[in-house]
């Protein structure tokens, strides 16, 4: 899970988790679908419904409301509340068109203002529509299709120095990573000066010693190790019974390749049978198949330790919220932004069941590219490690942004403004 580079709080807590527990074969619905199909030169990826359209029905959100979703929308509050957050997001959603800043946060206030003060659904209902418009993502195909897959925060047993039973490692940031530092995403690696030239694949990487000394932890198996890499964090319980926090802090600027698709591909596990736990028990009983799967994957990522108070954290560097924080392309949808998502979600059984809430845009992945993928964040541990390897759905999403003309009436409690009126219920 990606929390962050360095600053904590710009790279993802998702750089694609679906990726090797199962979610990488076609979705039954649209198996020729291709939810890596880009949008066009400036083109947005939000369509604003209009006034003769139908909203989404709303009815199972506002059952499923809780205080999941208020933590997540006090998170999201306080990304707004950073001074950060305003000189990156013109950067971070460069579609002003759909919303300014002062929208988007505003929304927010308002948003929760709505749903606290709300007796019923038909009350939140009549706010929600005078005061907000709603937008629904283009999607794959121009008319909604997103994938949804699911991500979570691992734990695991580690040591902090090499020894028997914890012989592979994650390691520290290099200093001679270059990154944007505005996106956080990855430039190269600097050699000298004036040069900056392209990472070598992961095999070379870890043959070279070029990360000899930046060891930050170590692991029982490559891939456990590996796992952490691509969850991007980590809550680590030490030979001592001491816990720890790790994070994301940069990534080469390597090709991603999934393992589970790599597996998938070399036969080596049928994709209806794909999941992490059949990936553990392929790596038992034949670690080198494996490990020639993950060095396809020459997007190395490297890590740091970091405050438990903060895990696990995402893009925007606040916490993360079990099924309420999604990660999304922040290339082309707004970080913070209020969210409906429609789909279908895994349960611990199995399966399918329907999965309609309101959630909030928190964070990104390196695998989560273009309008027609997001990926759920399930939790933390072995329970929602399970949720994250099933879930597997196409579906649709909407966002919610104040409109123009309520905005100065909900400024962020830092900002000076008149007494908010409510609003009206007719």
């Amino acid at each position: 899970m990606q929390g962050c580079n360095t600053l904590i709080g710009f790279s993802s807590l998702a750089i694609a988790t679906l990726v090797i527990i199962g979610c990488e074969a076609p979705p039954v619905p649209t198996p020729t679908a291709d939810f890596a199909q880009k949008l066009a030169p400036g083109e947005c990826a939000l369509r604003k419904l209009g006034p003769t359209e139908q909203w989404p029905d709303l009815s199972k959100a506002w059952s499923a409301r809780d205080a999941y979703l208020q933590e997540g929308l006090m998170q999201d509050q306080s990304w707004f509340e950073s001074p950060s957050s305003r000189s990156r997001f013109p950067q971070m959603f460069p579609f002003p068109d759909v919303c300014t800043w002062d929208q988007a946060s505003s929304s927010v206030i308002a948003f929760r203002q709505i749903l606290n003060d709300s007796t019923d659904q038909a009350t939140f209902d009549s706010a929600l529509k005078q005061m907000f418009d709603c937008w629904q993502t283009k999607g794959w195909n121009g008319k909604g299709g997103v994938l949804f897959t699911g991500y979570f925060a691992p734990e695991y047993q580690a040591s902090l120095t090499k020894r028997p039973g914890f012989e592979y490692p994650i390691y520290r940031r290099p200093k001679f990573l270059e990154t944007d530092p505005v996106t956080g995403q990855a430039i190269g690696r600097r050699i000298s000066e004036s040069e900056v030239v392209s990472w070598p694949n992961r095999a070379e990487i870890l043959s070279s010693g070029m990360l000899n000394g930046l060891e930050l932890a170590w692991f029982a198996t490559a891939l456990d190790a590996y796992i952490v890499q691509i969850n991007g964090s980590a809550k680590l319980t030490l030979p001592d019974n001491r816990v720890i926090f790790i994070g994301y802090a940069g990534a080469t600027d390597g090709e991603y390749v999934g393992l589970g698709s790599s597996l998938v591909n070399a036969g080596l596990i049928p994709a209806q049978d794909l999941n992490l736990t059949a990936i553990r028990r392929l790596y038992e009983k034949d670690p080198a198949s494996v490990m020639a799967m993950i060095n396809l994957n020459n997007r190395f990522v490297f890590f740091t330790e970091y405050d438990g108070k903060t895990w696990p954290a995402g893009s925007l560097g606040v916490k993360v919220t079990d099924k309420v924080s999604l990660a999304t392309d922040k290339s082309v949808y707004p970080p913070g932004g209020i969210l409906f998502v429609d789909t279908l979600a895994s349960t611990h059984g199995g399966s399918k069941e329907p999965f309609q809430r309101f959630m909030l845009d928190q964070d990104t992945g390196g695998a989560i590219r273009a309008p027609g993928r997001a990926d759920i964040f399930m939790g933390i541990g072995p329970s929602a490690e399970i949720l994250a390897g099933g879930q597997y759905c196409e579906g649709t999403l909407y966002y919610f942004f104040l409109k123009s003309e309520y905005v100065s009436q909900y400024p962020l409690p830092a900002r000076k403004a008149a007494a908010k009126p409510k609003a009206k219920s007719g």
